[in-house]
């Protein structure tokens, strides 16, 4: 059975591939370095149009409005720009609502395409172009640490980390957040309190990394403009040793975080990475493997949620568990040597 994997290390090669929605214009070179909010490519998303009565704005036939229009196919329109008129002692004229561009007009009405935002894709870490993707994106490429979460607010930045965390059981309280702390991106743990992200817009922070949030809190981290990562889970997690470990020998360091959606069935996850200089012959993450024994997991639910594990043995075939169901399992040892048998299902393999 294929494991799910999820990356937390301390060091290694990290490749990203950045795409684009929809096909577009790739706006970086190869062998560039970016930094995560550098625009990489760019894109029209999707056209809407407006159908405006030209007819009934004039009070006349359609064949009469036709000849009071005084724009043409193809051409480009701001917002309040006459488009038909005047008409009759009142002067009445039609004014175009939206900016856009004139794509038909006839029988008095006139079809215009409105103007859409440019959608901008973001490098989301620190690194090098190693190949473009022609009209779609590139590959960025950097040797660092790397740990992915469960959820993100859909924002990037970078920026210096701080922590606010000692043991893996703390809370993130009020106190821990003031103005000197501007600028920095800041590890937590526990939150369960919406003042803190409120006032971390305020100071503003350039991002939140925390080992647990409570789920109330998701309207308002979606809101704010500075991105939020959750390492474990929605609830009072504990963070697991791995990642306080990897975080808090990095504090200090220049941090990029990527607070995307998490995307499983793609292998997409929130990320954090810290650049580090000191290049190897660092491996790309393994992206696909089956459980075995000896392989370090995370639990990822109850009785053991978040508690670092190893494999002792693996049951491929369904087994009976302490809940009364049969699955595929393995018996694993967590760090106080007790042996539990966990579903399959719920093992991250860290890799």
């Amino acid at each position: 059975m294929l494991a799910q994997i999820k990356h937390i290390l301390p060091k290694t090669l990290i490749q990203r591939e950045r795409t684009l929605p929809a096909t577009g214009d790739v706006v970086v070179r190869q062998g560039q370095y970016v930094e995560p909010l550098d625009i990489i490519a760019e894109t029209d998303m999707k056209q809407e149009h407006l159908l405006i009565d030209v007819a009934r704005g004039l009070g006349l036939s359609p064949t009469q409005a036709d000849q009071m229009i005084q724009r043409e196919v193809g051409e480009e329109i701001i917002e309040g720009d006459i488009i038909a008129g005047p008409v009759g002692i009142a002067r009445r004229v039609v004014r175009s609502p939206v900016t856009g561009k004139i794509v038909l007009l006839g029988e008095g009405q006139i079809l215009l395409e409105l103007d859409s935002p440019i959608y901008e894709l973001h490098a989301g870490l620190s690194g090098k172009v190693t190949s473009l993707i022609p009209g779609r994106g590139a590959v960025i490429e950097t040797t660092g640490a790397l740990i992915q979460g469960v959820w993100g607010n859909d924002r990037i930045d970078f920026g210096l980390l701080q922590s606010k965390i000692k043991s893996t059981t703390d809370k993130l309280i009020l106190d821990h957040i003031d103005v000197s702390l501007r600028g920095s991106i800041i590890v937590g743990g526990y939150c369960d309190d919406p003042t803190i992200l409120k006032k971390g817009a305020d100071i503003p922070l350039r991002g939140l990394i925390l080992a647990s949030m409570s789920s109330r809190l998701i309207p308002i981290a979606k809101k704010v403009r500075y991105p939020i990562i959750v390492l474990e889970g929605f609830g009072a997690l504990p963070m697991n040793d791995i990642n306080l470990n990897i975080l808090t020998q990095n504090v200090g360091r220049e941090v990029s975080i990527n607070a995307e959606s998490p995307e499983r069935i793609n292998g997409k996850f929130p990320e954090i990475v810290i650049p580090l200089s000191e290049m190897g012959d660092e491996e790309p993450p393994i992206t696909d493997l089956e459980y075995q024994p000896g392989q370090v997991v995370l639990i990822v639910r109850e009785p053991a949620a978040r508690q670092i594990a190893k494999i002792k043995t693996v049951y491929p075939e369904p087994r009976p568990l302490a809940s009364g169901i049969t699955a595929p399992a393995a018996d694993v040892m967590l760090s106080y040597d007790t042996v539990i048998r966990v579903p399959l299902v719920n093992l991250e393999v860290i890799a």
